[in-house]
């Protein structure tokens, strides 16, 4: 057996999957919910609860202790963890850990999450769901203007990490000036893995606004006014394909081989990009989840004059692009609460009771602050007054369908074939409206944890020199496949067109 290991830390749960490149089947996995599994962080949807909806922490140690349980989970599963070769993992993007010094080899004595607390010198993160960083964004984008956007890929964005850093060095310098490293989720965790510091990549490193993509080493100068002596506390960044050291003898209680490769981690997106097949195959892919995501390799380096776009780094080599809407899942869930309607009914009656083009109607479904375009001040927006549930769910998937291929717009591409991944992918009726909407072909793979399995792709592509061709031959094989209705082009043209006024004059109002 030949296996390596891909572990996701998301936004609400985390998971692991071990694949077994000898096979080309899913050896094991397993999963932890914080809010289920974790109920002492008080954090059902995978940050504390705040009065101000713009702002989204979660606790720094609830990741360690899910990583924890989720390796006791797949210790449980019979297979034989002795047998991994190599690890990787995925981190939710943007999120910050702040520790008053770096890590070190765990002791037995003691769990991690134990062991790191008296590091933190923040015991809070931020996660890719703050908004509450206007401020500093606006002074990122005064001092830089052009160049934040042209040398980092994105404009100053409330949720980037350098953002974030520059608002926890004015508000509370004491604690950022004890603060000795600053490192993403995805770093954090891999250091914990190898007990000692270990480097960012350039796929999550892309996503703070401080990485030169240019020259792909952190920018000096735009480090320093984020934060005094900021690029002495970042950690080095490096190619995806770099080992940032080996597994700590701590987790050979679990039955790993203390000292095997760990593999640098990456950000969700892009080993997303990797686990759904599509970083070197020309195909966009599709993430439906807690936000939905839009995510292509970049056949040229180019920037969204509209700010909404982002260019990362590609774990595969060069550059992706991806389009995050915060309102993914979230907002679909908010409306089958509100409808009292189950998601046999939200999956695939709804759509079936509903013609295509439904009548216009339209939804901005902003329930929480959005991203894209960006919304701060949640709110739901209609073109009209009466609408049955049916027509209410339908109003929903068209609108987001429509919202991502208008602001794919400003990749100058037309897709042929959409690889979807995410929990949302297993709504029949939502793939059929996004291939009528992109008149695309989509094309969906078994393994909906596209994170973790880029992340697992990526280790035994590092360790072992496995082509990631065949990789993505034994793993990434397209399961079903939706073809487009040709009658419904003329349609969804003429909708994205009322789509675009209406969410132009709602943001106007």
């Amino acid at each position: 057996m030949e296996l390596f290991l891909g572990i996701d830390v998301g936004t609400q749960s985390v998971k692991c999957i071990v694949i077994d490149c000898d096979s080309g089947r899913i050896a094991a996995e397993s999963s932890v919910n914080f809010g289920r599994d974790l109920p002492q962080y008080a954090s059902p949807n995978g940050f504390l609860q705040n009065e101000n909806p713009l702002i989204r922490q979660a606790d720094s140690l609830m990741w360690l202790d899910a990583l924890e349980l989720a390796f006791r989970h797949l210790a449980g599963s019979g297979i034989p963890l002795s047998a991994v070769r190599g690890i990787s993992g995925s981190g939710q993007q943007h999120g910050t850990v702040y520790l008053s010094g770096k890590i070190s080899s765990l002791n037995s004595k003691s769990s991690p999450a134990e062991q790191i607390r008296p590091k933190l010198a923040r015991s809070r993160s931020p996660i890719w769901m703050d908004r509450s960083t206007a401020g500093e964004c606006r002074e990122l984008d005064a001092r830089f203007g052009e160049r934040l956007r042209r040398d980092t890929g994105s404009p100053a964005v409330e949720r980037f990490s350098g953002p974030q850093i520059r608002k926890f060095a004015k508000e509370d310098p004491d604690a950022y000036r004890r603060t000795e490293r600053i490192h993403l989720v995805s770093s954090f965790l891999c250091s914990v893995l190898c007990g000692s510091d270990a480097p960012i990549d350039f796929g999550d490193g892309a996503g703070m606004n401080l990485l030169n993509l240019n020259t792909l080493r952190w920018d000096g100068e735009i480090a320093e006014f984020t934060a005094p002596g900021l690029e002495k506390k970042l950690p080095p960044v490096l190619p995806s394909c770099s080992i940032a050291g080996a597994l700590d003898p701590y987790f050979a209680k679990y039955g790993f081989e203390a000292g095997i490769p760990v593999v640098v981690w990456s950000g969700d997106n892009p080993n997303s990009l990797v686990g759904v097949g599509a970083a070197e195959s020309g195909c966009v892919g599709i993430s439906l989840g807690t936000s939905d995501t839009l995510f292509a390799p970049m056949r040229r380096f180019k920037t969204d004059p509209d700010g909404c776009g982002h260019v990362f780094g590609n774990p595969a080599g060069g550059f992706m692009s991806l389009i995050c809407f915060s309102n993914g899942s979230l907002a679909r869930e908010k409306v089958r609460e509100s409808l009292n309607v189950s998601w046999e009914f939200f999956d695939h009656d709804a759509c079936a009771r509903t013609p295509a083009g439904n009548g216009g109607r339209l939804i901005l479904p902003y329930f929480e602050p959005e991203s894209t375009p960006l919304v701060l001040s949640p709110r739901v927006c209609r073109n009209y007054r009466e609408a049955s549930a049916a027509e209410e769910v339908r109003a929903l998937l068209e609108s987001q369908a429509l919202s991502l291929r208008l602001h794919s717009e400003w990749l100058g591409e037309k897709f042929h074939r959409i690889r979807l991944t995410g929990g949302a992918s297993g709504s029949e009726g939502f793939r059929q409206i996004l291939a009528d909407v992109f008149q695309a072909e989509v094309e969906t793979i078994s393994v909906t944890n596209s994170a973790g399995l880029g992340a697992a792709i990526r280790a035994a592509n590092t360790v072992a020199g496995i082509p990631l061709e065949r990789l993505y031959a034994l793993f990434c094989r397209p399961e079903k496949k939706i073809s487009p209705n040709p009658e419904n082009r003329i349609l969804y043209d003429d909708l994205l067109e009322r789509f675009r006024s209406f969410e132009k004059s709602a943001l106007i109002s």
